[in-house]
């Protein structure tokens, strides 16, 4: 197959042709190549995550000092929200989302998603869902000010900008539910020959335990946020949450909850399966116990369904269910230490490089460590009593998502992006990237254990001036932070242009079907279909499979 040939599907991006660009915006908008549709993801994810990264910024400049620096009490107010909505909804779930487009139906031998029509869909919900969210800012008093978590009853007497928020999120969840469906189909259906569900990569393992999570949690958001908008629009018939009309305010938490602890493991298990792919490539060995790997997996899908109240310690729940989801939270910890027992055994006697994939891998496995032991600190009932609504927890929170999700999601990127693209980055931009991204993190978020040890309030405007110090660290860190993300940026433009061109296994030692076709993949994957060899993956000497196409009939 020519070079040319296997482009096909990325053009306009890397060739130049007579049509119009026109005629390529149609091609892209309207495309159902899963492999496009996966780029698409991505690239809506980034511009995300430059926003709300935008937004993070301007709360850690007006918490610089103490006092009023550069805004209001009410439009700061309105920030920490809206940050936390655009991170979690609009940019780590949607880039998993789309790497997954990307690389599933290649690992599995399928030449598409289930239902293309469905993948495109359920993506362009998504730029209208977040003008949606966005726009609240446009409205009379603004977007809302009661937090990514939308409490009762201040989501109840919220302006106009709650209800464009409530039906972004309705419509964020009608999308990941739809991708959660394509998903499933396309792993259950679609895999090549020989392939059974325990000869699947990790990866792929990943998205089809985070799409159960999705199709289980999600409708039960969906349903708490038409209660929320419904006692809003009709207030006289309507009284979920309201005390006076015979609601209650605790059975919004509990909705919210139980759907927003599974999301967790929403955005962070993808980067599990990630993490598990790119590992064994950079240690040039099997992954370490494969069927323990993909059980966990499971392990804590379900133990993630039944910690919810951990975030409710301090609403008044009878002490007896306190210390049930206590227990319960502490063990979601063991399948969790074994996944990070497996990387680091696979590592162990494998002959390392440390390319910038396998860097944010490892670095992942530290800072993640990091916001896990946090984790296991706020599950005991009376010390999260404590540090309840503390920095300590805006520090756990973003040691999981941030030094969690956001790190794998650029090791993903940096792992795929040959496979992607067909181009190589600047490995020495690639390494800068996560030197100063890992040093920063830590100056930005560790400090806040600190801060939060000490009593100082998450989402307040205004702080005791003795926290100044503390907090200058934690501005300037997020400066940093936020700042070298354009490098990397800056890298893979650079490398659609000028990038070193790479081969079909662009690391020499992938061993998932991926890497057995040209970079970039053609518009169908595979010239023709592929067999899977059975892999015994219960012996960790294993060498892989081989990947053994088909002759076609007419052969």
């Amino acid at each position: 197959m020519s070079q040319s040939d296997a482009m096909g599907f990325l053009s306009p991006l890397t060739e130049k042709a007579e049509n119009s660009w026109f005629w390529y915006i149609k091609e892209w908008v309207c495309s159902t190549d899963a492999k496009r549709i996966g780029l698409m993801y991505i690239i809506f994810g980034i511009l995300m995550g430059v926003i709300g990264g935008v937004l993070s910024i301007l709360i850690r400049i007006e918490l610089f000092s103490a006092g009023a620096d550069i805004m209001s009490e009410t439009f700061y107010a309105t920030l920490p929200g809206m940050h936390a909505t655009l991170m979690i909804f609009f940019f780590v779930i949607p880039i998993f989302t789309g790497v997954g487009n990307f690389v599933v139906p290649i690992q599995i031998g399928a030449p598409d998603m289930a239902f293309p029509r469905l993948n495109l869909a359920g993506f362009w919900i998504l730029p209208a869902a977040a003008a949606m969210a966005l726009s609240a800012y446009l409205v009379p008093k603004g977007a809302p000010g009661f937090g990514w978590t939308g409490y009762p009853p201040l989501s109840v007497q919220a302006s106009l900008g709650a209800d464009l928020w409530i039906a972004a999120i309705i419509l964020v969840g009608t999308s990941s539910t739809m991708a959660a469906v394509n998903f499933l189909s396309t792993v259950f259906n679609m895999r090549c020959k020989n392939m059974t569900l325990f000869q699947m990569p990790l990866f792929t393992w990943s998205l089809v335990v985070t799409s159960f999570l999705i199709l289980a949690s999600t409708p039960v958001l969906t349903s708490a946020m038409m209660m929320l908008e419904l006692q809003r629009t009709f207030p006289a018939a309507f009284h979920f949450f309201d005390p006076q009309g015979g609601g209650d305010p605790i059975l919004y938490q509990h909705l919210f909850w139980f759907y927003s602890h599974p999301a967790v493991y929403i955005m962070i298990l993808p980067g599990f399966g990630l993490i598990s792919e790119v590992i064994p490539t950079f240690s040039r060995k099997p992954i370490f116990g494969y069927a323990v790997m993909a059980w966990s997996m499971i392990a804590i899908a379900v133990l993630g369904f039944v910690v919810w109240a951990h975030h409710m310690f301090t609403t008044g729940i009878a002490l007896r269910v306190r210390m049930a989801f206590m227990l319960l939270t502490m063990l979601i910890a063991v399948p969790t230490g074994i996944k990070i027992f497996s990387w680091l055994a696979t590592m162990w006697g494998g002959s390392l490089s440390f390319k910038t994939p396998m860097l944010f891998a490892v670095g992942f496995i530290a800072m993640f460590t990091i916001g896990g032991l946090s984790g296991v600190v706020l599950a005991s009932v009376p010390v999260d009593i404590q540090l309840h609504d503390t920095y300590y927890v805006v520090a756990h929170i973003h040691y999981v998502l941030v030094a969690g999700s956001v790190m794998t999601i650029w090791a993903g990127i940096y792992y795929w992006w040959p496979k992607m693209t067909g181009r190589f980055y600047h490995e020495g931009l690639g390494k800068f990237h996560f030197w100063v991204t890992t040093i920063f993190i830590n100056v930005t978020f560790f400090i806040q254990h600190y801060l939060g040890m000490q009593g100082m309030p998450r989402r307040y405007f205004d702080y005791d001036p003795q926290f100044e110090w503390a907090n200058a660290i934690s501005s300037l860190g997020s400066f940093a932070l936020f700042s070298v993300q354009f490098v990397a940026l800056g890298n893979l433009v650079w490398s659609l242009y000028a990038g070193r061109q790479a081969e079909a296994n662009a690391w020499e030692d992938g061993e998932t079907l991926e890497w057995d076709i040209s970079s970039p993949p053609p518009h169908h994957n595979f010239p023709e279909p592929p067999v899977w060899e059975p892999v015994d993956r219960s012996h960790d000497e294993e060498e892989g499979h081989e990947l053994q196409p088909q002759p076609s009939p007419a052969e």
